[in-house]
């Protein structure tokens, strides 16, 4: 194993992705191959987004379709992998003295089994899910992955799960695929340069980067799970963005990597 494991950002897109086969599942398998195989993952998913910071600790946690109108085969999904309840306790330990609730009663939602379907198909890794205070500025959910980072350094591979770029609104539900529209290529493009060039702040107050910012990230949840992942960055390290694209004009698939 290598002395550090990378932090990977994912841009999830439709959860229909879950069960097709297309250019970013593909790219998703590829990262699977590719990366040390980890002890356990630590998921942040934009859809465990709720009024405290929690960490799931059941042993077998259930796979959540916390989604409606798609296809029964959807629904019909399992990813069994199992949880690690030692490493719950330990995300508790390294994000003292805030409050963090053991929790047995969410499990997998789509945002981490939707991707982690194709990276480990064989479910057999232990996940971790780490929730989202919906309460909180994004400035805490940057330190909160600052000290988080350490984990990367224990065959932990911490991943987020969102969208830099996610407004349902302007998507085209099941209409011809557009071009991207010009904001969000902008808003991407931007936010990618600042990524590389460790501007922080800059991510971290994104509302103050004009309009673009604004259509690209309407509420914060698919957001801030990048800003988890970015912020496990060591001195030195380079950020790269193995998979890019623009699904339905307004949901950027960008994957961000660190290390």
């Amino acid at each position: 194993m290598p002395k550090i494991l990378p932090a990977i950002f994912f841009g999830h897109g439709n959860p229909m992705n879950a069960v097709l086969d297309n250019d970013y599942t593909k790219a998703w398998s590829r990262i699977g191959q590719t990366t040390p195989k980890p002890k356990a993952i630590l998921s942040i998913s934009a859809h465990w987004f709720v009024s405290e910071t929690g960490v799931t600790i059941a042993t077998s946690p259930r796979t959540i379709h916390d989604f409606g109108g798609f296809p029964r085969e959807l629904f019909q999904v399992q990813y069994p992998a199992p949880g690690d309840p030692k490493l719950a306790r330990r995300v508790q330990k390294l994000l003292a003295p805030l409050e963090v609730a053991l929790d047995n009663s969410w499990g997998l939602d789509h945002g981490t089994w939707s991707v982690l379907r194709h990276v480990y198909p064989d479910a057999d890794i232990p996940v971790v899910q780490l929730s989202i205070d919906e309460n909180k500025p994004a400035s805490f959910h940057f330190e909160i992955g600052k000290k988080l980072a350490p984990l990367r350094d224990e065959g932990i591979l911490i991943i987020g799960s969102g969208n830099l770029v996610h407004n349902l609104h302007a998507y085209a539900w099941g209409r011809h695929m557009p071009d991207p529209y010009d904001w969000a290529v902008r808003f991407e493009r931007d936010a990618k340069e600042m990524m590389v060039a460790g501007e922080y702040k800059a991510l971290i107050e994104y509302e103050k980067l004009g309009p673009e910012a604004l259509l690209s990230i309407p509420t914060p949840d698919h957001y801030l799970p990048m800003l988890y992942v970015v912020a496990t960055r060591q001195q030195a390290e380079i950020i790269t963005f193995p998979i890019e694209g623009v699904d339905g004009g307004s949901i950027s698939m960008l994957t961000v990597q660190v290390g």
